[in-house]
């Protein structure tokens, strides 16, 4: 019957991907339904997971509309434009710590027209930077101390007496990704230097472009900035402290407050909605554009993919939980390595690093995984670029008009998949390491 129940599990996870979008999450309901008749109970929805990325969204639209993304491009333009010659390692560098404080990459997609248009006037092939810089952005949400994942296994690791708290995930969890992304950033600006693939005319297809007419003339203007532009920014940025210093104060480490009338959870939800609230009042945002701004459209389309896959995956997991732990208990415990590479396959099929964590990490702890084992293989859950559908990988691929960076003609062979995969096995290296010093 498992055999069974995981064939349909994979055929309806490839449905959502060939339909793409909000596909993926009418897909992973078929898919519960079609489990449910063949004997598997539908786990927990992940509510809790969605309800954490909405209160994020909603206070990144508010500060989206009231200009204050349109203020972060400007200072990212303004930094790349300074540097040029290190394009290869700022680029990472900037998505890894934006989707790191906003605990959504969907603010780096405005920041990759800048990456192009930088890289073209320096006659710097844009691939590279792109495809780590893709990678930084989601291995920030694993490093994000307000994002659904890290909240949601910080809270199962502490309801579960395992020693380990908030914080300390974040120690171990922020360094790893940092490092992990930046060696991998470094590693390929020498290599591609030392092999001469970074210059741009040296590419055919740019050339070809260019005689055509195809490539667009740069466009150094920057965004006109509303008058709550930085206000906002300020606003959500505190709102992020807030939240950290609160979920610092309740945790069992610290036990600074050891009666909280909140957890974090609920923290996080109440100062988001807050923030968003604020910035509405204090910048005089429209409150009528949230809906149709970028990242709310793109956000809430993430949490319907999530509700669908998140559920088929806890679906299938709780229902075979018995049996995972019966013939894969001991493996898992004793080698490592494969639950990190179990990790990876699982999160390249579900889309998201929250439905990954949500579907995964708990059956992990229940069969008996150590939670520093957990904790260590926790990057792992940002491998969503091994498909080439992800909605990250296309926006970079439709932005870069030089023709540098492409899916190619077999699934997995773009760009994407080899930077991605060092930064992340670099980042669960780092995060093993880490564990051991952090508890």
């Amino acid at each position: 019957m498992i055999l069974a129940q995981f064939l349909v599990f994979i055929l309806f996870i490839v449905i959502g991907a060939r339909l793409g979008g909000i596909g993926v999450a009418f897909a992973g309901g078929a898919g519960v339904a079609v489990l449910s008749l063949l004997g598997a109970a539908p786990g927990d929805l992940p509510m809790q997971v969605i309800v954490f990325i909405m209160v994020v969204i909603y206070a990144s639209s508010a500060m989206q509309v009231a200009g204050g993304l349109d203020y972060l491009v400007n200072l990212t333009d303004r930094l790349l434009r300074a540097h040029p010659k290190y394009l290869a390692l700022l680029a990472p560098l900037v998505t890894y710590l934006l989707t790191l404080s906003a605990s959504t990459g969907q603010v780096s997609f405005a920041t990759m027209p800048v990456i192009v248009e930088v890289a073209k006037e320096n006659n710097i092939r844009p691939t590279r930077s792109l495809s780590v810089a893709v990678a930084g952005s989601l291995l920030g949400i694993t490093a994000s101390p307000i994002s659904a994942a890290v909240v949601f296994l910080s809270t199962q690791l502490e309801k579960g007496r395992t020693g380990w708290t908030f914080i300390d995930l974040i120690l171990v969890s922020i360094p790893a990704t940092l490092l992990g992304t930046m060696a991998t950033a470094a590693f390929f600006m020498v290599w591609d230097k030392a092999r001469g693939n970074d210059r741009l005319d040296a590419v055919p297809e740019y050339q070809r472009r260019l005689k055509a007419g195809e490539i667009a003339p740069s466009k150094h203007e920057p965004h006109e900035l509303r008058k709550g532009a930085r206000l906002s920014v300020l606003i959500f940025l505190l709102a992020l402290v807030v939240v950290l210093v609160y979920s610092i104060l309740i945790s069992e480490k610290v036990g600074v407050i050891s009666n909280p009338v909140m957890d974090a959870g609920q923290c996080r939800i109440s100062i988001m909605l807050a923030a968003a609230g604020a910035i509405l009042v204090c910048c005089q945002a429209d409150p009528k554009k949230i809906p149709g701004s970028s990242i709310f459209k793109t956000g809430m389309n993430a949490c319907a993919c999530i509700l669908g896959v998140a559920w088929l995956g806890t679906t299938f997991m709780t229902a075979n939980q018995a049996w995972i732990k019966t013939h894969l208990g001991d493996t898992l415990t004793s080698m490592p390595w494969i639950f990190a590479i179990l990790v990876i396959i699982a999160s390249s099929l579900l889309y998201s690093q929250a439905a990954s964590t949500k579907a995964l990490f708990p059956t992990a702890l229940a069969i008996g995984v150590s939670p520093a084992m957990v904790v260590a293989c926790f990057p792992a859950t940002s491998a969503l670029f091994i498909l080439p559908t992800y909605p990250t990988l296309t926006a970079a691929v439709d932005l870069d008009d030089t023709g540098t960076t492409r899916l190619g003609t077999k699934f997995f062979d773009h760009p994407f998949l080899i930077p991605g995969l060092m930064a992340t096995t670099l980042s669960v290296i780092f995060a093993f390491a880490l564990t051991s010093v952090v508890v």
